[in-house]
């Protein structure tokens, strides 16, 4: 079973998330802020992690840095969700080591979508 971590500040986007990914068979845990995000992963190592950019402790760019640069995490497919859009939001999740990128607001079927992708299954 692939485990999925969701990552979000916000508690209703998190629960969304999670509604949405319910009846997909993953793994599903959740992390509030970067820091706890990280020590989820590294505990849990997630196949996939979709995560916030905007959060107050610890960005989710600089999250992702952390993830790719240690050898237990760096495997994690990260999945960026912003209500930051526009190319540079893009480009700064790439040049940190994202995999994907996601706008908010989001269509559920669509993150379904992208997560099934993400993940290999069609």
């Amino acid at each position: 079973m692939k485990k999925v971590l969701v990552v979000d500040d916000d508690e209703n986007i998190r629960r969304l998330i999670l509604a949405c990914l319910r009846n997909e068979n993953y793994e599903l845990s959740e992390a509030c802020d970067g820091n706890e995000a990280l020590s989820q992963a590294r505990s849990l190592r997630p196949d996939l992690i979709i995560l916030d950019v905007m959060m107050p402790d610890k960005r989710g760019y600089e999250v992702c840095e952390e993830l790719k640069k240690d050898p237990a995490t760096k495997h994690s497919i990260v999945l960026f969700i912003t209500a930051r859009g526009g190319m540079s939001s893009r480009t700064m999740g790439e040049l940190m080591g994202g995999d994907d990128y996601m706008a908010k607001p989001f269509r559920p079927t669509e993150l379904v979508e992208k997560v099934r992708k993400l993940l290999g299954r069609h």
